[in-house]
């Protein structure tokens, strides 16, 4: 697999990295987004509010929690460089966007939008390969934008990978050790999804250990995804 640097990725150009959920933006991408906020800059879209990752309840209703991940997708940003103002929030409902495919093309041309507004040609978003809705219906949104808005397009993989997969070809191994640290930070900036947050629901996700390792401690893995 062979090295890229982040200039081979962006193209000199800020990068556009579309996360289905919070968390998604530091687990497949916070070292490039740390290298890519000290240079040419990047702007992360959050597609979802991230409000089903735990079963409601009294102390914890669905819109409480998705303020939650809100604020700790920020706190994530930061951590690897950025500001609010390098984010969108799309809010829409998490583990529900397959069922929102008339929606599709309206929000790859916003993606479009905020492309040309950012001054990005690169696109980077979640593989289709994850066995995870929103991340299919992200891949497909993001194959659309990319089409529509002449962008290149690069994925990164999150359940495929943690599950074994291989990457799709063509894939480029981004170094990960000059940003190791911030990616930490920011990773665990999502208390709510490491189990850290007291009264959420204990049967709701919580990442494994060797899952945030993973993710934490090896280089980062983008696939090239043909037009």
């Amino acid at each position: 697999m062979r090295p890229a640097t982040l200039g081979d990725l962006s193209g000199g150009a800020p990068l556009l990295v579309l996360a289905p959920h919070p968390d998604d933006e530091s687990l497949g991408c916070g070292a490039l987004l740390a290298a890519a906020f000290e240079g040419p800059g990047a702007h992360v879209v959050c597609m979802t509010d991230g409000g089903a990752s735990h079963a409601p309840s009294p102390d914890w209703p669905r819109t409480r929690l998705a303020t939650l991940r809100a604020a700790e997708l920020e706190a994530a940003v930061a951590a690897l460089g950025g500001t609010r103002g390098d984010i969108t929030r799309l809010d829409l409902p998490d583990a529900g966007m397959e069922d929102m495919a008339d929606s599709h093309d309206a929000i790859a041309a916003r993606i479009v939008s905020l492309a040309r507004q950012t001054g990005a040609r690169t696109l980077v978003a979640p593989s289709a390969r994850d066995p995870h809705c929103d991340h299919v219906a992200t891949a497909a949104i993001a194959a659309r934008a990319a089409a529509l808005g002449a962008l290149r397009h690069l994925s990164y993989a999150i359940w495929s990978r943690w599950r074994g997969d291989a990457p799709e070809p063509p894939a480029c191994r981004f170094d990960t050790a000059p940003h190791r640290a911030r990616k930490a930070r920011a990773i665990a900036c999502h208390r709510s999804q490491l189990g850290c947050v007291a009264g959420l629901d204990p049967g709701g996700f919580r990442m494994a250990p060797g899952f945030v390792a993973l993710f934490r401690d090896h280089d980062e893995i983008f696939s090239e995804v043909a037009p």
